[in-house]
């Protein structure tokens, strides 16, 4: 359930961003695994 959740949330994410190339992508991806680990702990 977790698993799915964390999924359409970072499906949304890049979706609202717009990540137009590779590392925009990369810089979307970074950004949503900082997020989560700030609110993991």
């Amino acid at each position: 359930m977790i698993r799915i959740l964390l999924v359409l949330i970072l499906l949304s994410t890049l979706f609202l961003s717009g990540c137009e190339c590779v590392s925009g992508f990369g810089r979307d991806l970074q950004k949503f695994g900082s997020w989560i680990e700030r609110n993991s702990s």
